[in-house]
């Protein structure tokens, strides 16, 4: 966590202060009414998430230093329920539907919520929130929240929302799905930069979280974080070889504007993890594992080709010599082809490696597929041709289904756009598609006949 910014401590000193001087906060001290209440919110917590967004978009590791801020009575609660929600989704869960570790700043937000003046007007808009947030956390932690409540009321209400049916996985699953999707266009994410090993295990799934957030979500408005991802970079030993750091330091490569004494020490640590015996196969299976996660396109690829020492003889400077000539060449030059081939046959089918190529030379294909518009169909008929080449290269199923989908994902979008089923284009393109299918055995004729088959519409109901 980093302190706040002096400017905007100012900015929300100065609407702390009117609310304060507002009319509204004067007409609800003097009523006590929701719809008085529901004024100062109307007027004032856009302005708060203005501010909060801007620290979330440009400073984000000063998120927790402005949620804290907000816990000032002179705030009135406005914007807390937010600020709550976003706790309870930044916790790291397990795969049961659990924190991994108590969520801390949930804890204060809510203590904060639970003691306020405000907190019968309050508890009218967090009851889901803590709802989700109780479902996630320990029995334990749950008690021990109920009882430093300050007064019955409160604690009433807490209990209401600690409920039953969360005990079930199923029940958990749903509901924090459900309750992330209200939040989803929301920017709220932030982390600790470990400085240790102890601390990178701690830390290692949020920060995970969060990097690829950043990179995916905010590129190239990461300056705030040049810093600590120096620091994180230059400070390989203290994490012992970990393969915790390996794997960030791989995303940070790949996914983030660096310099040149970043690029360097990143090499270097790669180098000493090289001359250790299997380190080979555990890079190979960490590149799967992330083309998995995130989108590990070209553009990354000739990022970490940047940074690694190629020239070696070793399979990851051969891969990454046949991904470079691809990126240079393109991949439906000849030579790169054949260089792909070379290199995928030194290594059994099945090999984290070959896995590796054929996931970097498929992203290539779906990246151009998506992009072609229904005027180019033509375009894909011979982008087609190339594909069939890789299919009889890497022999696998397994690419040859992602192909396939990703083939089909376009000609729907062409058999939607050309419905004349007597003209020119729709003909072409269904004359290619059932010779083509049918040889690489994608479809059967008698899918792809029902395949092209007009859907009637239901005759409606009288």
């Amino acid at each position: 966590m980093e302190d706040l910014l002096q400017d905007y401590k100012a900015r929300m000193d100065a609407i702390k202060a009117t609310i304060q001087n507002s009319e509204e906060l004067t007409a609800y001290l003097d009523e006590e009414e929701e719809e008085q209440y529901r004024a100062l919110i109307e007027k004032f917590e856009g302005q708060i998430h203005e501010i909060y967004m801007e620290v979330a978009n440009n400073h984000p590791l000063q998120i927790v230093s402005l949620e804290n801020l907000l816990l000032d009575p002179e705030f009135e609660g406005l914007y807390l329920p937010k600020a709550l929600g976003y706790t309870v989704l930044r916790g790291q869960i397990n795969e049961n539907f659990e924190y991994e570790r108590p969520q801390k700043q949930f804890k204060k937000v809510l203590e904060f919520i639970n003691g306020s003046s405000n907190f019968d007007q309050i508890k009218k808009r967090v009851g889901q929130s803590i709802q989700v947030g109780f479902a996630l956390s320990s029995d334990i932690w749950i008690t021990n929240i109920i009882a430093a409540a300050g007064n019955k009321q409160v604690k009433n209400f807490l209990e209401s929302q600690n409920q039953v049916q969360y005990h079930d996985i199923r029940n958990r699953r749903t509901a924090y799905v459900k309750y992330a999707k209200q939040f989803q266009s929301l920017n709220f994410y932030t982390a600790d930069f470990p400085s240790d090993k102890p601390s990178l295990i701690r830390e290692f799934h949020l920060l995970k979280s969060f990097l690829l957030y950043r990179a995916v979500n905010h590129k190239g408005n990461n300056g705030d974080l040049s810093q600590k991802l120096s620091e994180f970079i230059g400070g390989s030993a203290s994490f012992d070889g970990d393969p915790r750091f390996l794997e960030l330091l791989m995303i940070i490569a790949m996914k983030y504007d660096l310099s040149d004494a970043d690029k360097s020490n990143i090499s270097s640590y790669f180098n000493q993890l090289r001359n250790e015996p299997e380190f080979e196969v555990k890079f190979f299976n960490l590149i799967v594992r992330l083309h998995g996660e995130i989108d590990l396109n070209s553009e990354a690829e000739q990022r970490l080709i940047g940074i690694l020492d190629t020239t070696g003889s070793d399979k990851i400077s051969l891969m990454y010599q046949v991904l470079s000539e691809v990126h240079t060449k393109g991949y439906m030059n000849e030579e790169s082809i054949n260089s792909t081939r070379d290199f995928y046959y030194m290594n059994e089918g099945l090999s984290p490696q070959n896995t590796a190529v054929r996931q970097s030379i498929f992203y290539y294909f779906k990246d151009l597929l998506s992009k072609l518009t229904v005027t180019d169909y033509a375009d894909y008929f011979e982008i087609n041709k190339v594909m069939i080449q890789y299919i009889n290269i890497f022999g696998n199923q397994s690419f040859n289904q992602d192909i396939k989908d990703s083939s089909l994902k376009y000609i729907k979008k062409l058999l939607k756009h050309y419905t004349d089923k007597r003209g020119r284009d729709y003909q072409d393109i269904k004359k290619y598609v059932w010779s083509s299918f049918v040889d690489l055995n994608f479809m059967s004729e008698k899918e792809l006949k029902e395949f092209f088959k007009t859907k009637r519409k239901a005759k409606p109901t009288s």
